[in-house]
């Protein structure tokens, strides 16, 4: 994208967002207090439990207690970056894979991953149960419902013809899918890509019997950062205690969440009223173990696993120019 057409985005961005600072998210306490650093904070998408941690410091004071006011507002159509790149707002939620083209070429966003929320990838192919897919050679002749990302295929790609399948048997459906149970049950579609943490979840909560096999478990290349924390190139050079400081306390967030996701999840409710209550519950439990896992503390980033992605995608073609050994992500403003 060219200057221009970046900047037209930018204002659209900033339009969505002055519009989306009215309702969602409930403010920090004290919004009214002058000693407050205010901080925004955009979202991916609506509220769930991958944000669970953001709103846990925000109603146990934790941004307070440092210093902030947080706002935590839902995203514009093009999603958080480009408000966090263009300095509207100072941090939002993205993904390693989608931040890809951001970090090389003409395209590219000054933005930095700061912290990783959930410690490994939990994506994946959900399908029926007995129907041949729990494995990725039983996609041959089924329907799979994409995207349509260079990305996203050539990972399905890969894992099928691992499994020694012909992924051009794969049928490619157009995705329209907007309740994962539903398109399921209807047969409008055999395989979804899912984040378990949710949907495969959801799957569960509502009794749909499911086959089910995760990328990372196929593949280590696959086992990449979803999601992560953003910050603009500006702001954290500008501001590195401000960063820091925001991600203490969302640190102590996710921590907590992590130790009583059932507290967790009540925070997030009553956040988020219009959520399902016993998914909302089922999936902070699902979670609670997922957010560090075995790192040394949460949002660490390891940079062998951040650049093996990378690596995948410059080996295949999917990045033009190449993204460099060690773009786009920072473990600086972690608590130490």
């Amino acid at each position: 994208m060219k200057k221009t057409g970046l900047a037209i985005l930018v204002a659209a961005a900033v339009a969505a967002l002055l519009t989306a600072c009215g309702g969602t998210g409930k403010q920090a306490a004290n919004t009214n207090s002058s000693d407050l650093k205010k901080v925004t904070f955009v979202l991916d998408w609506t509220p769930n439990t991958n944000h669970t941690g953001l709103y846990v410091a925000e109603e146990k004071g934790y941004f307070k207690e440092e210093g902030l006011e947080v706002e935590i507002v839902q995203p514009p159509e093009d999603g958080a970056a480009v408000l966090v790149a263009s300095g509207k707002a100072q941090f939002g939620m993205s993904f390693q894979d989608s931040m890809a083209p951001a970090l090389a070429g003409e395209n590219t966003l000054p933005i930095t991953a700061v912290a990783a929320v959930i410690q490994h990838n939990t994506s994946g192919i959900i399908s029926r149960e007995g129907e041949g897919m729990a494995s990725p050679k039983g996609m041959e002749g089924k329907k799979y419902a994409t995207w349509d990302i260079p990305v996203e295929k050539a990972m399905v790609k890969d894992v099928v013809e691992a499994d020694g399948g012909d992924f051009s048997k794969v049928q490619l459906i157009p995705s329209t899918v907007t309740d994962e149970v539903s398109a399921l049950k209807s047969k409008s579609v055999d395989a979804i890509w899912i984040f378990y943490a949710w949907a495969g979840v959801k799957m569960e909560v509502e009794g749909l019997d499911t086959d089910y096999f995760a990328f990372a478990d196929l593949n280590p290349v696959f086992d990449y950062y979803t999601p992560v924390i953003i910050g603009g190139n500006e702001f954290l050079k500008q501001e590195p205690e401000t960063a820091k400081a925001f991600l203490r306390a969302v640190s102590k967030g996710y921590e907590d969440a992590g130790k009583d996701p059932e507290e967790a999840a009540s925070i997030l409710l009553k956040a988020a009223p219009e959520l399902d209550e016993k998914l909302v519950m089922e999936s902070q439990k699902y979670l609670a173990d997922q957010y560090q896992a075995e790192a040394e503390k949460w949002g660490y980033i390891d940079p062998e696993r951040w650049n093996r992605f990378y690596d995948w995608l410059n080996k295949n073609g999917l990045s033009s120019p190449e993204i460099p050994a060690n773009a786009g992500f920072s473990n600086d403003y972690l608590p130490q």
